[in-house]
Parts: structure tokens; C-alpha cells; sequence
């Protein structure tokens, strides 16, 4: 009678699958984490209990019925998550390798301790000792999961990584379903039990080998891309002090020249020859050079304006702002230019494809409170737009904005808030930024 239960045991594996698929990715749930824990794992409990006497009444495998499982779990863990598809299906099947690779290490324990075991699924001892190594491994991956793959589920600049990385945990799901033996008793033919064990436990540990290259190589390309950030910043700070040494420069000759001028004025005046002084007033008034230079108290914030602001003017995209961003706050600096810059570049792609009688962008930013920093930024685009569920497409390429995903991140980060909406030609973004405490 005990046999009806190992199979249900033996699915029952599949929850702390899901326990360790969340752990990096909590942060992105659409339900609270109350709800959404008591509703899956109640039906988990009923659907493996469920599954697994289906599996006794008929004499299955128990992975015949675990692949319809996982496949619903797939489709439900997905839409709880406020995420891209890439990510969620990443993670997911990163857990599946790893479980495919235990449940392995454990078939052949099965077949060394229990020989004589007929059944296709585990015996009760074997099948609890599957649970046991699913919650050990979930247990020693817990802290890796909540925090080092959390942080790379939430940066946006290595989105590319997670359009290859599924291929991997497939691979080693795939060799583990080709190295289970259909006929038990073929493990314990000549040495075919110790080839089992050596690749069984070598699948594992190779997974989790590549599984902690990816993650360097991941650290390293954002450690990268951050470097590069911080290089367009600075080039952006460069260009500004440059056009502000010559707006000196030029505001330094303009005084130098004014003298002549006067005496030019005072001549004509006293010659009363009205004529010739209207053109010469006309003339040195075109020669006045313009230094017009939209700043603001904060130094990083300046250079990244005034590239924009250039760049706008040399489109002819009409830039109207009003900002007072003060020299120090609690918000990261960093933040608040990468913020700015993705918002004003992401104003500049959509300007550049209207026509230039229908260009504008605006820009207003203020300090709130001491902790809060308050930016919007509106411009005009095309009207054709690509949104599903609060998430907006790319213009280059296939799936969600990296640039709308980013202020999003940086804005939730803290506890700040983003908003982005169009209506009647106009795209709006409104964003909150809260300092840390």
C-alpha cells in the first residue's frame, strides 16, 4: 500500500522548484507574496497527490506526468511575474536542470540500495531522499538566489544575456532524460551502475560550473557597461566644459570689444548721423555671441543637459525646461543621470522621426522633499507605440524598451515611482526618484 505514495513523493519534488524559481525573482510578483505562496503550493499538493496515484493506477514514470506539470507551472509562473518572458522561462528551466540532475543521482542510489525494485518510480525511502536533496540544495541556494542572481534579474543593461542563456539548462535537462534507463536492471549490468554515478554526478557538477561562469561573465559585461556609462558621462561633462571655456572666451572678447564700440556709437552720435549709427547698432548686435547655457546647481546633471540640449538644437528640436536639481541630495547622482539621459534620448528617437514643424520636447525637474527628486519629461512622437502591461516595446529591436525598463528599475529601487503615458500624439514620463535612507 505504501507504493501508492512514492510517486506522489517523488512529484512533490516540484515545490521547492518553485520555492527556488521565486527566490530570485520576488521582487517582480503581481500578487502579494502571501497569496500567491498559499495558492500554488495548495495546488501543487493536490495536483502532485493527484498525479502520483494516477502514476500507481497505471503504472507511469513519474516524469511522464511531472512534464505536463512543469509545463502549467511554466504558463502560471510566467504570468505571475511582472517581468520580461526571457527572464522568467530563464530561471525556471535553470531550476529544471538542476532538479533533472538530482533526480538522476538519486535513480541510481535507488537502484544501489533498492536492487530489487520493479516499480517505475522511486522507493519511499529514495523518493524522500529526492525531497531531502531538493531542499538542501534550495537552502544552500537561497542567499547566490536572493541576491547575486536577483541583482542580475534587475539590471536592464545585460538584457541580452538572458536571450541566450536557456540553451544551456535545456542541454543538460535533454542529457539527463536521454541517460535514464527505460529497463532498471540494465544499471546493474558489468560497470554501466559506475558509469551512471560518475556522469550523473558530473552532469551536476558541470552545470553548476557554467551556471557560476555565466554569472561572472554577467557581473563582468555590467561592471563593463557601467564603465562605459560612467565614460559617456564624463565625455558629456568634457563637452560641456569645452563649449562653456568658449562661451567665456567669447564673452571675454565681447568686453574687450565693447570699448570700441562705444567710441564707434559716441562718434556717429555726436556727427548726429542717425543713418549710419542704426547699421552699425544692427551689425555689432549680430556679432554679440551667444552664450545662452541652460544649468543648474549640479554639476553631472549640467553636462548631461547640455549635451542634450546641443544635440536638440543642432536637429532643430525646440527644448523647453525648468529644472532646479540642487548640488547635493540624498538621490544617487548616478541615478539621476542615467534617468535624465535614457528619458532625453528616448525623447530624441521619437523627435527624429516627426517632421521638424511637429518637434518639442519638455523637460521640468524639482526637488520635492530633502529625499525626493521629481522629473518629467514630455515629447511628441509618431503615435505609433507597442504597450503590454505597463511595459513598452523597443523601436530597434524585438521585445520591451531597455530604456523604459531602466528608469523603471532605478525609480522602484527605493521606494521612488515611474509613470509613463500618450495621449493625442504626446508620450509623457513622470518620475519620482527617493533617496536612500
Amino acid at each position: 500500500m505504501t507504493n501508492v505514495f512514492c510517486p506522489m513523493i517523488e512529484l512533490g519534488a516540484i515545490i521547492p522548484g518553485v520555492v527556488l524559481a521565486y527566490l530570485p525573482i520576488k521582487k517582480h510578483l503581481k500578487l502579494s507574496k502571501l497569496r500567491l505562496f498559499t495558492v500554488m503550493i495548495l495546488s501543487l499538493v493536490c495536483l502532485c497527490t493527484l498525479c502520483g496515484f494516477v502514476c500507481y493506477r497505471y503504472n507511469l514514470k513519474s516524469f511522464v506526468l511531472a512534464i505536463p506539470i512543469v509545463l502549467a507551472l511554466s504558463a502560471a509562473y510566467c504570468c505571475s511575474l511582472k517581468t520580461s518572458m526571457w527572464k522568467s522561462v530563464s530561471v525556471l528551466l535553470a531550476v529544471c536542470g538542476v532538479f533533472a540532475c538530482i533526480a538522476s543521482i538519486t535513480r541510481a542510489v535507488d537502484s544501489i540500495t533498492f536492487p530489487q525494485n520493479t516499480t517505475p518510480w522511486f522507493e519511499i525511502k529514495s523518493a524522500v531522499l529526492f525531497n531531502i536533496l531538493c531542499w538542501m540544495f534550495v537552502i544552500l541556494a537561497w542567499y547566490p538566489a536572493t541576491h547575486g542572481v536577483s541583482e542580475l534579474l534587475d539590471d536592464e543593461n545585460i538584457a541580452q544575456t538572458w536571450y541566450v542563456f536557456w540553451i544551456l539548462p535545456i542541454i543538460f535537462i535533454l542529457l539527463n532524460f536521454f541517460i535514464i534507463p527505460w529497463n532498471p536492471n540494465i544499471l546493474h549490468t558489468g560497470r554501466i551502475m559506475q558509469g551512471y554515478i560518475v556522469i550523473s554526478v558530473s552532469l551536476l557538477v558541470l552545470l553548476l560550473i557554467f551556471y557560476a561562469l555565466l554569472y561572472f561573465i554577467a557581473k563582468s559585461l555590467n561592471r563593463n557597461n557601467k564603465l562605459a556609462q560612467k565614460n559617456q558621462f564624463l565625455n558629456m561633462q568634457r563637452a560641456q566644459y569645452d563649449a562653456l571655456k568658449v562661451a567665456i572666451e567669447e564673452t571675454r572678447q565681447a568686453r574687450h570689444d565693447m570699448r570700441h564700440h562705444f567710441a564707434v556709437l559716441n562718434a556717429l552720435a555726436e556727427q548726429k548721423n542717425w543713418e549710419e549709427l542704426e547699421k552699425y547698432l544692427s551689425s555689432a548686435s549680430q556679432n554679440i555671441p551667444d552664450t545662452e547655457l541652460v544649468l543648474c546647481k549640479n554639476h553631472a546633471v549640467n553636462a548631461i543637459i547640455g549635451h542634450y540640449y546641443s544635440k536638440y538644437k543642432s536637429n532643430g528640436i525646440p527644448f523647453k525646461l525648468k529644472i532646479d536639481i540642487p548640488e547635493k541630495l540624498t538621490v544617487s547622482e548616478s541615478d539621476i543621470c542615467l534617468v535624465i539621459a535614457n528619458l532625453l534620448e528616448n525623447a530624441f528617437e521619437a523627435s527624429m522621426k516627426l517632421n521638424r514643424d511637429k518637434r518639442q520636447i519638455k523637460m521640468y525637474a524639482r526637488p520635492h522633499s530633502e529625499k525626493i527628486l521629481l522629473i518629467s519629461v514630455e515629447n511628441a512622437f509618431n503615435g505609433e507605440i507597442t504597450e503590454k502591461d505597463g511595459f513598452f516595446g523597443s523601436s530597434k529591436r524585438n521585445g520591451n524598451g531597455i530604456g523604459t525598463q531602466s528608469v523603471r528599475r532605478i525609480a522602484e529601487k527605493d521606494g521612488g515611482y515611474c509613470r509613463f503615458s500618450h495621449e493625442n500624439g504626446i508620450f509623457t514620463a513622470d518620475v519620482m526618484l527617493h533617496g536612500k535612507n
